[in-house]
């Protein structure tokens, strides 16, 4: 099987879609988790379990854009994975505690049975089969690890997740990526979704946030503005990224397509999805009190979750070749320095400034690069590198535009 077959007409399967909603409910799960363990440790473990949940997910993107998880006995081991993972989101909120153990052995379920079905893929694909194999040892060893340290609490408990989480992340980077198949457009697709599904955690987080509470004008007030914030962080990825890494992901090919897709989405997407969820803690909190200054952590959450999901949108440019860039790392580091402001005006201050940072990045990004993102979004991620530069080269100089 070479790229071009992998390249063949592929969508997001209402199957796939349908696994997706139980990871809306552990994002769900995690911000929970993060509000009611609003200390330093308390994000420490909130960041590993949405490590290790995003890992599971991660897994099965690339199981699916490889196999049809809706034909035969392959769907019934994806509802057993669907279940699994229910488990595990349910056990979220307890998995340092009393429910260690269950969040493990579901943990380890779900990756046991990607494993399993990732085989299936392999028949008749050696190059396939072996990529799964070199990959089996890690896969078995993390969850493994994450059950012991159910066993365990305190600093050896943290340890434990630590390395489990070093072997899942270091092992796939580490090792060459031959073998592995990458249908871009079925594969852009997913995670743009799971975007969405983070971005709809924020909005989420309004209405949980708002719970209870009458909705006097400055809640009506954080309930805008937390769209704005929400509207730009869309703005940011859908405008034109995602069709960028689209269109890098078709130009290259073999190992070459496999590598880029596993650091753009793989590991590049983390951030953003952490930076969005850490995001939504801040507008969780800000909602139930929009008069007095943010907790320390939420705070983090609000600016630094989002200082967080710019920088992995410098770090994906940087992948691609595309330089620094300006607006982009301008408002992380401005997010940045507007933290420890945070923690002495009213939550509602807070909220409005990280919105006009936002909202000025958009117009900036806008009205400065506006030749460019109408040029990319024309083709829909159907360009090449040699293309873009040239559209860039004109977009730079008025005559050859004209």
């Amino acid at each position: 099987m070479n790229d071009r077959q992998v390249e063949a007409e592929q969508r997001v399967t209402p199957l796939e879609l349908f696994f997706d909603l139980v990871f809306v409910f552990a994002i769900t799960q995690v911000t929970g988790f993060l509000a009611e363990n609003s200390t330093w440790l308390g994000l420490l473990r909130g960041l590993m379990l949405l490590a290790a949940l995003w890992w599971a997910w991660a897994a099965y993107a690339w199981l699916t854009n490889t196999l049809n998880p809706e034909e035969g006995a392959v769907r019934l081991a994806v509802f057993g994975s669907i279940a699994s993972m229910l488990i595990v989101s349910l056990a979220v909120p307890n998995a340092f505690g009393a429910d260690g153990v269950t969040f493990g052995v579901a943990y380890f379920i779900v990756r046991a049975l990607h494993l399993v079905l990732y085989a299936i893929a392999g028949k008749g694909d050696r190059e396939l089969l072996r990529a799964v194999l070199r990959i089996a040892p890690p896969a078995v060893l993390a969850p493994a690890l994450i059950i012991l340290a159910g066993f365990l609490d305190g600093a050896p408990q943290i340890a434990v997740w630590g390395v489990a989480l070093a072997v899942d992340y270091l092992a796939v980077l580490i090792g060459h990526m031959r073998g592995w198949r990458v249908s871009p457009a079925h594969f852009v697709e997913r995670h743009g979704l799971i975007v969405i599904i983070a971005l709809g955690e924020s909005i989420v987080a309004i209405g949980v946030g708002a719970a209870g509470q009458p909705l006097n004008g400055g809640e009506i007030v954080a309930a805008l503005l937390g769209i704005v914030v929400v509207a730009a962080l869309w703005w940011s990825y859908f405008d034109w990224v995602i069709f960028v890494g689209q269109a890098r992901l078709a130009e290259a090919s073999g190992m070459v397509r496999a590598a880029l897709a596993r650091d753009l989405y793989s590991y590049l997407h983390l951030p953003m999805v952490a930076g969005i969820v850490l995001f939504a803690l801040g507008m969780k909190t800000t909602l139930a009190d929009v008069e007095n200054p943010l907790p320390t952590i939420p705070a983090i959450g609000m600016f630094g979750g989002l200082a967080l999901y710019m920088f992995a949108h410098v770090a994906l440019r940087l992948r691609l070749r595309g330089g620094l860039g300006r607006g982009r790392p301008i408002a992380m580091v401005v997010l940045i320095a507007l933290l420890p402001l945070a923690m002495v005006v009213p939550a509602l201050v807070s909220l409005g400034l990280v919105a006009v940072v936002c909202a000025a990045l958009i117009a900036y990004e806008a009205i400065r690069h506006r030749f460019e993102r109408a040029w990319i979004r024309s083709r829909r991620g159907a360009f090449t590198t040699e293309e873009a530069e040239r559209a860039g080269a004109r977009a730079r100089n008025p005559r050859r535009r004209a």
